[in-house]
Parts: C-alpha cells; structure tokens; sequence
C-alpha cells in the first residue's frame, strides 16, 4: 500500500511494519498510563510512599519523583545533559537522591528540594548503575560503568574508596549492583555485581580494603568455579528475595530467562523461567515472580509451579525496570506492580488474584475490540508519537554496552 507519510518513505516494509504495530498498540490505556516526556531508563520506589510514588530516570536528562495516583511530577531534579541511566537513594539520613549519568558521571541532589549537591567523577565512560549503603556508620555510594570498573565513594566528601575490577576473569560493562543482606555486616558488605558477561561475581568490600569471594560448585568442592556463571549471556538485573527463607538471588539475562539462584547451593540454577528475549526486570513477591524487558510485556509467574500466570500487555517499547508497591513501611507483600518503558509511560498492575484476573480479562476483551476495528489507516499514522530513525539509533547505543 502506497504511503502518504514522509517519514517513512526510506525506511523497509518490515521497520513499516513494526512502526504501524506500535503506533496501533501506543493507544491503549492498560495499566493506567502515565506519560512522561521521554524514554524512562530506571525507577526505584520512594521510601517516604512506597505504595504511592516512584523516582524515575528519563532519557532526556532528569530524575523525577512521580505520585502514581494523581499522575503527578512531584519532583524534578535538573543538571544533567544526558541521559540519567540509573538512580538511588542513600548518603545522610537517607536524604541524597544519586543519579549516573551518560556523561561519565554521578548527580546528586537533596531529595526534598531538589538542590544540586555534590558530583561525582571518575568513571571513563556510561555510568550504568548505583546502590547506596553505609560502611562501619559512613554513608557510602557505589558506581557500576560501562568502563567495566566498580567504584567505591564516600558519598560525604566525594572521595573514592576503591576502583575494583576482575583480575581473573574478564569483566564487561557493569550492568547492575546488589547487596546480600545476609552476608553482609556493619563493617564489611557482600556486593553482588552483574555484567556483560556471563559471570556473576561477589565482592567483599569494608573501608579499608576489598577482595573477590571464591566461588565453589554445590557438592563439587574440588572443582574451580572462578565466578557464579548460571546464564549464556549478559546478566542485567540482581534482585535478592528478602521475603523468603532462604533470601536467595534472582537474576534477568539477554538470554531470555530470569532464574533463582539458590543461596543453599552455592547460588546454582534452582528455577528457571523462559520470559523471552532480553529481560531487563524480575521481582519477586510470596507468590509471584515478575519478569519483564524487550517484548515489551510483562510476565506473571506462579511460583510454586513454575508457570506462566498471566501476560499484561500495554507497552509499546522495551520494558526497562519494574517496582514492586508496598504498603507504607515497606512491609508485607507488594500488592501491585509497576513497569516503566522507553515508551515513555509508567504502568500500574494489580497483583492480589483477583484483580489481576480481571484485569487480564479486560487486556483480552480491548485487544479483540481491536482486532475487529483494524483498518489501514494504522499505517499512514505509523509514524505518530513514536521514535524517529535517529532516536532509535541514539536508543540503540544506550541500552547496549
């Protein structure tokens, strides 16, 4: 069919194809969209309303705090000229909101007004992710990078503590950092880092000094095993299960799965499920496990039998983070879910049985509606609201390493 839209006009039947795809999906309301001015990198709950409003970070250079209820910027905090890939909250009485940046550094700023503190410099290249904690009572922040080096920093001066890299092994790009809340002390901290590589490492880290753990098979204690090393490719999220027993390791990889690594093992694959494609995202609830990343849905799993639950679909770009939503004080299960996308929206989604059925329900009702009303006229507006063939290769380049 012939075209009557300019911007298509160089571009494949196929990349057509897939713009007309999004821009039919683009519209639908599922999981109460709310739309922010560009690509949503990152997100993480806000301590002060953990049920009611996230921080994210935007392709467009900001952090923002956003109430979930009234769809409302709470909170923008400026300064940065490029992309915020990352953010975290830590420092003093918790009161410091961190942002890495694509411009080789780390932001900051306090997290009531706003007001640009301290940054931090040192990384040669994308900073990709941060954590907080303190170290023997000293607030300290702690930088992944695309330079495939993990910092250390006081977050009170800006000094840094440590630079750490594999001397075994060859670590990539960082792409994610967590700390093992049960190894860990008030003097020294177990951090789990995760690359472009394969290999999940583990890292014992006090003020003083720091070293790489040895890692050992289940059962094989003769056998080497350099680094944890459970998937094919890129590992790009770590999640500890706090809520269970055993509070053992989930792990998102471009290979396609999400898997619990079971501390009793010696973090070795105890499940394993089969999202599809890159995942970027998984958190666990007592019942569920929820996955999301490039196929734009996200996944609901059944814990206890391995099995796919339910499919919740609505974004139209990759699914880049996801929050669990709990009640105030953080305790308890999450009784919702919230995802972000470089489609730019924040989407809500209910995770009590009930709700969620219903709301898969409507997901399929809408999409059937839609299936019968397509017309044509989806590819001429193919090119409405969605990225141009240069923000698309600008995409490209961030979210690989």
């Amino acid at each position: 069919m012939q075209t009557s839209n300019p911007d298509l006009y160089f571009q494949s039947d196929a990349a057509n194809a897939e713009r007309a795809r999004k821009a039919a999906k683009s519209g639908n309301k599922n999981g109460g969209p709310i739309p922010m001015k560009s690509k949503i990198l990152a997100a993480l709950p806000d301590p002060a309303d953990p049920n009611g409003s996230i921080f994210i970070a935007e392709s467009a250079g900001f952090a923002r705090r956003v109430n979930l209820e009234s769809s409302e910027v709470k909170t923008t905090y400026r300064g940065p000229k490029a992309p915020v890939t990352c953010i975290a909250i830590g420092g003093v009485n918790n009161k410091t909101l961190y942002a890495g940046c694509w411009d080789k550094d780390i932001w900051s700023w306090d997290l009531d007004t706003a007001q640009p503190q301290r940054k931090f410099g040192g990384h040669s290249d994308f900073v990709k992710t941060v954590i907080c904690t303190t170290l023997s009572g000293k607030p300290v922040l702690i930088s992944g990078g695309a330079d495939k080096k993990i910092m250390v920093w006081d977050a009170e001066t800006g000094n840094r503590i440590h630079t750490m890299q594999d001397p075994a092994t060859t670590m990539l790009a960082v792409q994610h950092l967590a700390i093992d809340p049960v190894l860990s002390t008030l003097d020294s901290i177990v951090l789990v880092s995760a690359s472009s590589d394969p290999s999940i490492r583990r890292w014992r880290i006090s003020l003083s000094d720091y070293e790489q753990l040895a890692e050992a098979y289940h059962g094989r204690p003769d056998a080497e095993r350099l680094t944890v090393q459970e998937h094919d490719t890129s590992v790009y999220r770590l999640t500890f299960d706090v809520m269970g027993e055993d509070v053992d390791l989930w792990t998102a990889s471009a290979d396609g799965t999400a898997k619990c690594l079971a501390r009793g093992r010696s973090f070795e694959t105890e499940d394993s499920l089969a999202h599809g494609d890159y995942v970027r995202a998984v958190v666990v609830t007592e019942r569920w496990a929820i996955t999301a990343g490039r196929n734009e849905d996200v996944k609901v799993w059944d814990r206890a039998s391995g099995k796919l639950y339910a499919t919740l679909e609505g974004h139209f770009e990759e699914i880049t983070d996801l929050v669990l939503l709990r009640a105030a004080g953080g305790g308890g299960d999450a009784t919702r879910v919230c995802s972000v996308s470089i489609d730019g929206t924040i989407r809500t989604w209910p995770l009590a049985q009930a709700a969620l059925d219903e709301t898969v329900k409507k997901i399929r009702e809408e999409a059937e509606k839609a299936a019968a009303g397509k017309t044509d006229e989806a590819e001429e507006d193919a090119g409405a609201g969605l990225l141009t063939a240069e923000e698309e290769a600008e995409l490209a380049e961030l979210m690989d390493d």
